[in-house]
């Protein structure tokens, strides 16, 4: 059995772009994981300090038959692997991956909550997962282009198709 999953990308350091063309190749190679679809890629403003370089974000639909923190922990290690260091909340990072949401469920544990808890409050998570799917809703209920449609604006501009890419 699998289960329909949206994981955010984020990078602000080491050729962002390039860091998240990189990080949805490996998501694809995932044991017991597809790669569904991806989102184009956005740029905006860092949430946090903002003494730190623009973001670039996107998203991927992953279909797996990993648990939910079985899938963080291959995360993780991806980000290991573009040498992510947590030194400052909302800091700069070589890579930020997170499970925005899981199938239909809703987790809240030390370690991963699902839905993302700040979903509602990040343009650059939520179009990227309106690009995916236009009709999607979280578990609760509320629909994703209603929360991007009240969602504060993080000047999120889109970027174009890296070369070689469709």
């Amino acid at each position: 059995m699998t289960t329909d999953v949206y994981v955010g990308l984020g990078s602000n350091l080491e050729n962002p772009t390039a860091q998240l063309a990189r990080a949805v190749m490996e998501l694809a190679r995932l044991p017991r994981t597809t790669l569904q679809a991806q989102s184009p890629f956005y740029a905006s403003r860092p949430v946090g300090p903002q003494d730190q370089p623009d973001f670039v974000n996107g998203a991927v639909k992953l279909s797996t038959g990993l648990s939910p923190h079985q899938l963080l922990d291959h995360l993780q290690a991806i980000e290991q692997t573009h040498g992510r260091e947590r030194l400052r909340h909302w800091g700069p990072r070589t890579l930020d991956l997170d499970v925005l949401l899981f199938g239909s469920e809703v987790l809240n544990d030390e370690r991963l909550t699902v839905p993302h808890a700040e979903l509602p409050n990040r343009d650059f998570a939520l179009q990227p997962l309106l690009d995916l799917d236009p009709e999607l809703q979280l578990p609760d209920g509320r629909r994703i282009d209603q929360l991007r449609a009240q969602c504060p604006d993080n000047q999120l501009r889109k970027l174009p198709p890296m070369a070689g890419s469709d």
